[in-house]
């Protein structure tokens, strides 16, 4: 019967699950529902995302310089800041941007560079000629060389 009275309990809050149990953790002050189960305060409407995609690239015409993709993260801050882009969308951009930034040298590169030229003939390595280093210094080398060896000396 204590059981009965355990669940039953009046400091325990109202929530009930789909099962029809009720929530057992105890609540604060005069609140019906614990503050795990309490329904949050209406949230703001979220951001238009043309508004926002305006923001961003407002006086940006393409990514091609570093100082626009500069002046983009910054507008991302701003909005990440300002509670207007959720984290893991301006964590996409940034790194997006990342990628643009690290391809910046290698198009300078490719407008700069003269054309490649191939080379269809070229000629081969000369593989027959003999080894032109020198035999390495081993016991047995230096041994023949004397003419002696370890049978000799014992």
């Amino acid at each position: 019967m204590e059981n009965r009275t355990r669940f039953n309990n009046s400091a325990r809050r109202n929530h009930r699950f789909p099962n029809g149990m009720r929530c057992r953790l105890i609540g604060f002050g005069s609140q019906p529902f614990c503050p795990k189960h309490t329904q949050p305060a209406a949230a703001p409407p979220p951001p238009d995302p043309a508004e926002i995609a305006s923001t961003l690239t407002a006086d940006l015409d393409d990514f091609t310089s570093a100082a626009q993709i500069n002046d983009f993260l910054s507008r991302l801050l701003l909005l990440l800041a300002q509670d207007k882009i959720s984290t893991r969308r301006a964590a996409v951009l940034a790194y997006i941007t990342n990628q643009l930034l690290r391809t910046l040298p290698a198009i300078a590169k490719e407008e700069n560079a003269e054309p490649t030229s191939f080379i269809f003939d070229a000629p081969r390595p000369e593989r027959d000629l003999p080894d032109p280093t020198p035999p390495q210094n081993t016991p047995n080398a230096a041994n023949q060389e004397t003419g002696t060896n370890d049978r000799a000396r014992a």
